[in-house]
């Protein structure tokens, strides 16, 4: 028989669809999941310092901040050279940062290594990445469905790494579980390396879409009325997210809640999210998405006004982190479909990256100024409040979006 009647043998296993999809989802468990447990080092790295918990504080809404603003730069890159070779840099530079963190004695320094250099490596590695490679393996009418299963994978990783980070910090002390941290970041080299396969597939229009160039699609994006809603409510996502991941297990250990209870409730919040992500993907590909899109954070607002005047035990605890662990990241599915549906594949992942960036303001402001208030009042009181008033917002904003090809982004 000729090789002509038989392609699949010119295609090893590892670059085949199926083989890519499954890289993607354990790159996206291991860059979510270890970020996940930073949380579990807010009071040993203070005590072991003497330093307020406003420093740690700072530092991570630095990462957040700086994980925010290198997602455009880490898209453009793998929109051009594809986005292997992305995730693999910041896989590197993740290692470094957390490294970093363990062996710092200066709080400038610990801003460089957990702020700066951590942030730029989950950006440079993180799911939003992943999801560009696999719109553009994936058809169009399965595209939600594989952002569902991306933003799943990130929440799997949450659920193996929480209880497993303050497992570490338990057994081991913060600074040697940040060391072995680092060292499992490196796995997304070798899980990064059958996405090789389509480096350069992001540099031609797909069809049906205009030939732009990049600067024209960016311009062309903050013009378009829908995209400026998107990219406003995305700001709520990530100032909910941030505050609850970094301040939540002080929150409860204040409350007295053990801090394994509490790791084993944090983790429930990623087993949880593998539902509700893989259910938004869904969702987002039968209907509209920007419709359940707000209805989440109108439901994130009412759940956390309920836990906020409930009191907290171990039963409140787990209600909230399971409902809330439901809506945890199953906004991303439906804000990446809906970037694609306004603009296309060509430029997904830089377009993705600027609604990120608002993502990730919002997540620098909630987990600084939760640092900040509490050292000032003794309480994370006002910013529970504020994060149900946000969620009212966010809801406010995205159900006037409308879901269609943006002007000049459909091919004449």
């Amino acid at each position: 028989m000729t090789a002509e009647a038989r392609p699949d043998d010119r295609i090893p296993w590892y670059h085949t669809i199926t083989a890519m999809i499954v890289a993607g989802c354990l790159v996206a468990i291991v860059n979510f999941g270890i970020r996940s447990t930073f949380g579990f080092f807010t009071v040993p790295v203070s005590e072991a310092h003497g330093w307020p918990r406003e420093i740690f504080s700072f530092a991570m809404a630095m990462q957040n901040l700086i994980w925010g603003l290198a997602t455009p730069i880490a898209g453009m890159l793998a929109d051009r050279y594809g986005s292997a070779r992305v995730l693999m840099t910041g896989a590197v530079i993740y290692c470094l940062g957390m490294l970093m963190m363990a062996y710092t004695s200066s709080a400038s320094m610990f801003n460089l290594g957990g702020g700066v250099l951590v942030g730029i490596g989950i950006a440079f590695s993180s799911f939003s990445i992943v999801m560009a490679a696999l719109g553009r393996i994936v058809p169009p009418e399965r595209r939600s469905w594989a952002f569902g299963i991306a933003t799943a994978s990130g929440s799997l990783g949450q659920f193996i790494f929480a209880p497993l980070g303050a497992m570490l910090v338990s057994a081991y002390g913060w600074q040697q579980a940040l060391v072995i941290l680092a060292v499992l970041s490196l796995l997304i080299i070798l899980f990064a390396a059958p996405l090789l396969k389509q480096n350069t597939s992001g540099s031609r229009p797909s069809a049906g879409e205009a030939d732009l160039t990049m600067k024209a699609a960016i311009g062309l994006a903050f013009g378009h009325r829908s995209y400026i809603l998107l990219v406003s409510g995305f700001f709520v996502c990530g100032f909910q997210l941030a505050f609850i991941t970094v301040h939540m297990p002080a929150y409860l250990a204040e409350h007295g809640i053990s801090k394994e209870f509490a790791g084993i409730a944090m983790g429930l919040i990623g087993l949880f999210n593998v539902v509700g992500s893989y259910v938004a993907g869904i969702i987002g590909g039968r209907g509209e998405k920007h419709v359940p899109l707000a209805f989440i954070y109108l439901i994130r607002a009412a759940i956390t006004a309920g836990f906020v005047l409930l009191p907290v035990s171990n039963t409140t605890t787990l209600l909230f982190t399971c409902s809330m662990g439901l809506l945890w990241l199953s906004t991303v599915p439906l804000t990446m479909g809906l970037v694609t549906v306004m603009f296309g594949t060509r430029y997904m992942a830089t377009l993705y990256g600027f609604v990120f960036v608002s993502h990730q303001l919002g997540s620098f402001l909630g987990v600084w100024l939760a640092g900040r208030l509490y050292d000032q009042f003794g309480s994370y009181d006002i910013v529970w409040w504020l994060s149900v008033g946000l969620g009212v917002f966010a809801f406010i904003v995205n159900l006037p979006i409308r879901e269609q090809r943006a002007p000049r982004f459909a091919a004449a």
